[in-house]
């Protein structure tokens, strides 16, 4: 049963993509491992950018910079 756990920065991840990347993933699973998409769990978790750091500082911080 794999578990896929996908973090992303929370900026309007639109449903649409989000099941996108739900549909992707499993079907990725399928055809490279062979595993059954009935038992494939994938969650998407949406941090805010306050939140998720890189080399130091926020997001947040480096949006605000221009990086």
């Amino acid at each position: 049963m794999p578990y896929v756990n996908i973090k992303i920065t929370r900026e309007g991840a639109t449903a649409e993509q989000k099941a996108r990347l739900i549909a992707g993933v499993t079907a990725l699973l399928r055809e490279v491992l062979g595993k059954n998409p009935a038992t494939t769990v994938v969650v998407i978790d949406e941090v805010d950018t306050d939140n998720w750091g890189i080399g130091g500082e926020s997001v947040t911080e480096r949006r605000r910079q221009g990086r």
